[in-house]
């Protein structure tokens, strides 16, 4: 790996080990997830190892490993490109995080997956306060820990995380619609509509898995497989949306 990839690397794989080790530690496990096969729609396949017992659930995460694979500019020295990387790699990270939580049904490996969903979603308002503010590093990583800090709310109440992720998203959406008013476009308009419909099908589907289950539609391919879906897609409109923000700010500098 060059050298100028190493600061966007060592940032995400640090903060993924320390996460990993936060979850492995027990502090987290009074965390309410679910675990077991019967939280999903999905049914399970005999005779399919553990790893594709629920093989849409579980094959759709290549889908970030893909994603992520794709915005992933290394080599750029760049701080717009440092925002991508980081970004690129919590995909890339996200996937098999996800994966393992439906191959054990683990408790713990539950907790990492939701601990590791909320600062995703910090880093676009991260990203966001550096396109209009510049480059204050430690406001972004006040940002990253402030959002990692919230997820003792699910420690402390059966919907703490729903609310955590609720809260998170509410700000995403505020600082991206102040990065639209100074620096968008009609383009980045029609971007911020569909990562919104991602959004809701993200929360909605999955929230619904089991009653969707009762349609055709969705017997196999099921509500939680499509949130999946949704969620790679609004991952995209971020990367789509952000970027193109960046291109402006950087050409309405000059």
């Amino acid at each position: 790996m060059k050298s100028e990839d190493s600061q966007a690397f060592s940032h995400a794989t640090g903060g993924l080990l320390l996460c990993i080790l936060a979850v492995a530690s027990g502090i987290l496990d009074g965390a309410h997830t679910d675990t077991g096969y019967e939280h999903y729609a999905e049914p399970t396949v005999p005779g399919m190892p553990a790893f594709l017992a629920m093989p849409a659930n579980c094959l759709i995460n290549l889908a970030y490993v893909l994603l992520g694979w794709y915005w992933w500019r290394a080599g750029d020295k760049s701080r717009q490109a440092y925002f991508q990387e980081i970004f690129a790699l919590m995909a890339l990270f996200y996937g098999p995080t996800q994966w393992v939580r439906l191959w054990t049904q683990h408790h713990r490996a539950a907790v990492l997956d939701q601990l590791l969903t909320l600062p995703i979603f910090a880093w676009v308002i991260a990203w966001c306060l550096f396109l209009e503010n510049g480059w204050e590093p430690y406001v972004f990583l006040a940002v990253e820990v402030t959002s990692l800090s919230s997820y003792v709310l699910a420690v402390l109440h059966p919907q703490g995380f729903e609310l955590a992720l609720s809260g998170h998203i509410i700000v995403v959406f505020w600082r991206v619609l102040k990065v639209q008013r100074r620096f968008g476009n009609a383009s980045s308009i029609w971007i911020i509509v569909l990562g919104t419909m991602c959004c809701f099908g993200f929360v909605s589907l999955k929230v619904w898995d089991r009653e969707l289950a009762q349609w055709a539609f969705f017997s196999r391919l099921t509500g939680h497989f499509w949130s999946k879906v949704c969620d790679v897609l609004q991952f995209h409109c971020a990367f789509l949306f952000l970027t193109l923000m960046s291109r402006r700010r950087l050409s309405s500098a000059k």
